[in-house]
C-alpha cells in the first residue's frame, strides 16, 4: 500500500522552488503528474485512492493558478495600478524598476530572467519607471537599475546599482540570488543549504554603474 507521505512528496514537486534539475519544465511536470495518478491507481484502499485524488485536484489547481499569474516567468507591468496590486496581494515578489536606454537594467533582465523559473514561488517582473511615478515616490527610488523585494506586501529590501554585488557588470547571478535569498523573497527547497552554492564576486573600479533619474 502506498502511502499517503509519498503522494504528498510528489505533489509539493509540482511547486518546488528547486527541482534537482534547476528549472522544472513541463515534461517533468507531467511526469510527476502521471507517477502520482500510478501511486493513487495502485493503493490498494479506497479510502487512499480518494486522498490521493483530492492532493492531485488541489496541486493541479495551485499550478494552474500560479502559471495564469505568470509565476516561472519574467514578465513585463505596464500599469502601475496593475504592479502595486501584485506588490500588495503576492507572498513574495521581486520587482525591477528600469529605464529602457540604460545598458546595467538589460544586465539585471538578464539575471532576474534566469532566476525567475528556478524560483516558481515568487513573482518576477521588471517596470518601466516613467510608466509608474506614484511608485517610485512613494519607494524613493532616486537611481537604477533598482531592484526592490517585496514580502507579504511589504518592501523587505532594495538593491541599487551594482555596488552591493561586486560593483561590475560581470557579476554572476549566484550573487543576486544570495542576496534575493537572505531578504527572503525567494526561498530555497530544505534539502539545499547556502552552503551548496559557490558565489565568485568580481571587484571593479567601473564608474559607469548607475541611472539617476534626477539627472
Amino acid at each position: 500500500m502506498s502511502s499517503s507521505r509519498h503522494i504528498n512528496s510528489l505533489a509539493a514537486r509540482l511547486i518546488d522552488p528547486n527541482p534537482r534539475s534547476g528549472t522544472q519544465t513541463d515534461e517533468d511536470e507531467d511526469a510527476i503528474f502521471a507517477e502520482l495518478e500510478a501511486e493513487i491507481e495502485n493503493d490498494d484502499s479506497e479510502a487512499m485512492r480518494e486522498e490521493g485524488m483530492k492532493i492531485l485536484q488541489r496541486q493541479a489547481e495551485a499550478m494552474r493558478k500560479l502559471k495564469e499569474s505568470q509565476h516561472g516567468h519574467y514578465s513585463e507591468l505596464f500599469d502601475e495600478k496593475e504592479a502595486m496590486q501584485i506588490c500588495a496581494k503576492e507572498p513574495r515578489c521581486v520587482v525591477h524598476f528600469y529605464h529602457k536606454d540604460f545598458k546595467r537594467c538589460e544586465i539585471v533582465d538578464k539575471h532576474l530572467s534566469s532566476l525567475a523559473p528556478k524560483y516558481f514561488n515568487t513573482r518576477f517582473f521588471r517596470v518601466l519607471a516613467e510608466n509608474v511615478p506614484w511608485l517610485v515616490q512613494k519607494l524613493s527610488i532616486k537611481v537604477l537599475p533598482c531592484v526592490v523585494s517585496f514580502v507579504d506586501g511589504i518592501s523587505k529590501d532594495r538593491l541599487v546599482g551594482f555596488e552591493e554585488l561586486g560593483n561590475s557588470d560581470t557579476f554572476e547571478t549566484a550573487v543576486l540570488e544570495l542576496r534575493l535569498l537572505s531578504c527572503g523573497v525567494i526561498q530555497k527547497a530544505a534539502r539545499q543549504t547556502l552552503g551548496d552554492m559557490v558565489y565568485n564576486v568580481k571587484s571593479s573600479d567601473n564608474t559607469d554603474e548607475v541611472f539617476d533619474l534626477d539627472d
